[in-house]
């Protein structure tokens, strides 16, 4: 599904810088750093929540993990959950994963943790799985006018690392390169 007309046109209609970043197919944040080589605090995920009166965007960096508590206060709620993805497709019209951190687009209120701003730059959900925005925080910000507060925790490093091998496929590796070396006197030569 190709990005919004709607979120396009507000864009240009505001003057925001943004770029149209393209990429395979991809649901989550930690997809889209690992097929784009990008750290993880260079991207924004969106999440969904219900509080007893209403929905709200909520948007972190995507090396964070929501803290429903303290959101709660900051709400000045007395329930907080987070939406369920049948809810998207019913009362927001988008698929799971597909959620953008424009809240005109979706008429809902926006709310940011202040950590996204120690970035500069990063991507944001297009309400497409194929390509994402990018675009500097402080344009976000200014476009969007969410409300900040602080109501994540960092729980993982934000560089994306390859999986350990084990120590069998380590030695399996030694062995092949082992047989490959040459001869000790028979080196060729380099041209």
């Amino acid at each position: 599904m190709p990005i919004s007309k709607k979120l396009l046109g507000s864009l240009d209609e505001n003057k925001t810088k943004y770029e149209i970043i393209e990429h395979k197919k991809v649901y989550t944040a930690f997809d889209l750093a690992n097929t784009l080589k990008l750290k993880l605090s260079e991207i924004a995920k969106t999440l969904l929540v219900k509080t007893e009166k209403e929905y709200y965007l909520v948007v972190l960096p995507a090396h964070y993990r929501l803290d429903l508590t303290k959101l709660k206060k900051i709400l000045n709620a007395k329930k907080i959950t987070i939406a369920k993805e049948n809810v998207m497709q019913k009362v927001f019209k988008v698929k799971p994963g597909a959620i953008t951190p424009f809240g005109f687009i979706h008429k809902t209120k926006v709310v940011m943790d202040k950590s996204l701003n120690k970035s500069t730059r990063v991507l944001l959900g297009s309400g497409s799985f194929k390509e994402s925005i990018a675009m500097k925080v402080k344009d976000y910000v200014k476009m969007v006018d969410p409300i900040q507060g602080i109501f994540a925790k960092r729980f993982m490093s934000d560089i994306i690392i390859k999986p350990k091998q084990s120590k069998n496929k380590k030695k399996a590796k030694k062995k092949r390169v082992a047989k490959k070396a040459p001869k000790k006197g028979k080196t060729k030569k380099k041209r």
